[in-house]
């Protein structure tokens, strides 16, 4: 069980900054299980990512306190904070090194959602990071794969899965919080509670930790 044609135990995972993690998340994550027959999903949230505004970040202690609200009833999902004690810019070339030592018998699967897709030409050491891990894409609503890179998207295709469609994203999740707007059902309630109790993402919330 868990187990490739290889016989190795399969290891998701799954990074992203998680500002905040809501229901799409967990319901990727959920899909990916059950679909690559996977032990476990490891949650990696990122201490600063290189491609956003980091002024639109809840700190990184708060981000990783909504992750763990979020799993904490789902024994197969697993928060890794190794970016966040890392500090400064995170790339995910170096996190999978660093997985690939901690679990040197497993096979990796990292999750994406395909509007990363779309920039993965983008990323550090890319082409070296797709013979670290296999990718696995799951298709989000309103975005369509015109890939700049098409032999990128060639390779990569096979793993491109359409399952849970959640049109949920963390940046109208942002704004509703912000306007004061109800976030139920878009996060889950033990996250909802936390965003309220921490007043985060409220115009006069500096996010702190």
């Amino acid at each position: 069980m868990h187990k490739t044609r290889k016989n190795k135990p399969k290891i998701g995972i799954f990074g992203g900054s998680f500002n905040p993690v809501h229901m799409g998340h967990l319901i990727m994550a959920q899909d990916a299980l059950e679909f690559f027959g996977l032990a476990k999903v490891l949650f990696v949230p990122c201490n600063l990512p290189p491609h956003k505004d980091p002024s639109q970040l809840a700190s990184p202690a708060h981000r990783a306190a909504m992750l763990a609200l979020a799993i904490r009833e789902n024994p197969r999902f697993e928060l890794c904070d190794l970016e966040i004690k890392k500090g400064g810019t995170n790339y995910s070339i170096d996190t999978v090194r660093h997985l690939r030592k901690i679990y040197p018998r497993h096979a990796l699967y990292f999750i994406i959602g395909s509007d990363s897709l779309l920039e993965l030409h983008q990323w550090k050491e890319v082409n070296a990071l797709l013979k670290l891990c296999r990718f696995v894409t799951f298709v989000r609503p309103g975005f369509e794969l015109k890939f700049a890179n098409k032999d990128m998207l060639r390779k990569l295709r096979k793993d491109i899965i359409d399952v849970h469609l959640v049109d949920i994203s963390s940046t109208d999740i942002r704004r509703r919080a912000a306007t004061g707007m109800s976030i139920r059902y878009l996060v889950p309630r033990r996250v909802e509670k936390y965003i309220a109790r921490h007043a985060l993402y409220r115009p006069d919330c500096k996010n702190a930790p």
